[in-house]
């Protein structure tokens, strides 16, 4: 624990830092995986690429990432999209029901 004055203020600078940081961060992390989410299941890929890239965007103009971190990252969300674009739309499964107990017991 700091005992000089100016090191007490700057811990509680730091802290307060950290946490703005690690909402921008994480709302960034979490846009990103969300337009991965769609490019699997196929359903509005453009507009969560594009959340993602100006999440991105926005974390590397406040400085809680490094602009090449964020520039790395929305090449390679770009890439699986585009790469995601051309393969043909998922089809939707349908998960066959487990029998219930009433079912089981009546033969």
């Amino acid at each position: 624990m700091a005992n000089i004055k100016s090191q007490i203020k700057r811990n509680k600078q730091n802290e307060k830092r950290r946490l703005r940081n690690r909402n921008v961060r994480g709302s960034a992390r979490t846009a990103v995986k969300n337009a991965q989410k769609a490019m699997i299941t196929g359903e509005e890929t453009q507009a969560s690429v594009q959340t993602a890239i100006s999440a991105l965007d926005k974390a590397a103009e406040k400085g809680v990432i490094h602009p090449k971190n964020a520039a790395r990252r929305k090449s390679r969300l770009m890439k699986s999209a585009n790469k995601a674009a051309l393969l043909p739309a998922p089809v939707a499964v349908e998960k066959k029901k487990a029998p219930t107990k009433k079912a089981a017991g009546k033969k």
